[in-house]
């Protein structure tokens, strides 16, 4: 299938978007209260469009915010695929480029859009850039929500990029919280323990193909720059950090680089996050202290704060993930996995669903343990749902039916206990969390038709696929201009 991603930056996606007619500009909305709130209207009403705040009051026109990039049309356009794939088409394409990548280190160049503006020293002031408060409740500003954090190991050298929440203190100070595991967090764990400042440049505002990489499980080692030019099939231009020396993206909106303190502790949080609940509290975060601030003429916020899923959030996170969850299967040898998918109400995380030709007793056990524990199910997983062929795993409805008809509750659930979980899982309990045990258990559900009499299980009551096309053809226009109820 012909792959190619049509924009090289944020500004260049932000063109195609609105070639789609998928862009909303809006003009004087409030950073306190009216861009969160419009945010979280556009991330619960999909399809909807992404939107442009300007004129915010405050700030110079032309400092925008940029919310809700991820949906409708332009979901198939960030990845560089035909706008009319479906979801799981489209993640089952986006997998199979993967598979096929060859990761492309990055290029330093000496200039680009993203030096035409240097804070430094003294002059650097986060509070210039007009960051929403995103949730009622929370405890500050976060200014990284659609960021990627490039941190370095200190032992072995490569570079990293993670999504990971970033928190505005004042003028030159940030908080970020980071779920232990995460790569982002080994680096800063090794940093710890030498006792040694740690470099981290906050890229606000970057290339959302690229942000779509760093937000998700990359195999330990290898770096998201490469393999984002593996994709593009060139090199990513990148500058060196004056501070740091990190790899900075040349085309970004705005980067914010400094040095972590071992020793300085600040209070981070709350924050409404991706499970939708302010579920890891305010604790005492370590505290990035910013040196420089490099950023374009006119620069512009992403903004992709997590609020109740399904959000925008949850979408992104299923197309990619799902993809690479259903690529991890394969590569571990398991046979018959015809679809995957990470489930937005569960932010693709905690509810799993996978469809499964079946081709021997115990298979669909396998495949559901497996799909449990492998790097991309592993963390703060939940439910792992596996069904026949005849189920669109994305269609949650017909998942919850194939649950409901074809599994027994007493001998077709597996628990698996003391998985890897997070803070921000609600159901840790607040003396667990003090105490650092931060695991939950699983339940592997077997949705399936039991395989010894499989072929004895009564016949499903649905037309064939072909007489469901000729359906479609013959009387589609009678559903043409209606839609779900709000």
């Amino acid at each position: 299938m012909k792959h190619h991603i049509p924009y090289e930056d944020l500004r260049g996606w932000l063109q195609e978007a609105r070639k789609l007619n998928e862009v909303r500009d809006v003009d004087g909305a409030s950073w306190q209260e009216d861009i969160g709130m419009a945010t979280e209207l556009l991330h619960h009403s999909d399809p909807a469009p992404a939107a442009v705040f300007d004129g915010i009051p405050g700030y110079p026109r032309g400092h925008r915010v940029l919310t809700n990039f991820f949906g409708a049309r332009r979901m198939n356009m960030t990845l560089g695929f035909p706008t009319e794939l479906s979801r799981v088409e489209l993640s089952n394409a986006f997998t199979g480029v993967y598979g096929s990548v060859k990761p492309i280190p990055p290029e330093y160049v000496n200039d680009g859009p993203i030096l035409e503006n240097i804070q430094e020293g003294e002059a650097v002031n986060v509070l210039s850039f007009p960051t929403p408060l995103w949730h009622e409740q929370d405890g500050g500003r976060y200014i990284g929500t659609g960021s990627y954090d490039i941190t370095r190991d200190p032992d072995e050298g490569w570079v990293n990029l993670g999504t990971y929440r970033v928190m505005v203190h004042d003028e030159k100070s940030l908080g970020f919280y980071i779920s232990p595991g995460k790569h982002g967090r080994v680096h800063r764990d090794k940093f710890m323990a030498l006792k040694e400042p740690m470099p981290v440049v906050v890229v606000v505002g970057g290339d959302p193909f690229l942000y779509l990489m760093a937000c998700n499980e990359i195999p330990y080692g290898l770096c998201e720059y490469d393999l984002a030019g593996g994709f593009r099939g060139k090199p990513y231009p990148v500058i060196k950090g004056r501070v740091t020396g990190l790899p900075i993206p040349a085309h970004a909106e705005i980067a914010l680089e400094g040095f972590i303190d071992p020793n300085k502790r600040r209070e981070e949080g709350p924050f409404g996050e991706w499970t939708g609940y302010y579920a890891s509290g305010a604790r005492q975060e370590p505290v990035l202290d910013v040196k420089a601030i490099y950023y374009r003429n006119d620069p512009i916020i992403l903004g992709c704060p997590p609020n109740r899923p399904p959000d925008e959030i949850a979408r992104y996170r299923a197309v990619v993930r799902s993809g690479l969850l259903r690529q991890q299967l394969l590569n571990s040898g398991l046979s018959g996995i015809k679809a995957v998918w990470g489930h937005e109400v569960g932010s693709s995380r905690m509810l799993l669903t996978v469809a499964i030709e079946q081709r021997y007793g115990g298979h669909a056990t396998q495949v559901g343990h497996v799909a449990s524990q492998c790097h991309v199910g592993a963390y703060a997983g939940k439910y792992v749902i596996v069904v026949d062929d005849d189920i669109d795993p994305s269609d949650l409805e017909a998942v919850m039916w194939a649950v409901v008809s074809r599994s027994d509750p007493a001998t077709s659930i597996d628990i698996i206990h003391n998985a890897w979980s997070t803070h921000l899982d609600p159901r840790i309990s607040p003396e667990d969390k003090k105490k650092g045990q931060l695991t939950n258990s699983r339940a592997i559900i077997d949705a399936t038709r039991p395989f010894a009499w499989k072929d004895q299980f009564p016949l499903v009551n649905m037309p064939s696929p072909e007489t469901a096309r000729k359906a479609r053809e013959k009387f589609g226009y009678l559903l043409e201009g209606f839609c779900k109820a709000p």
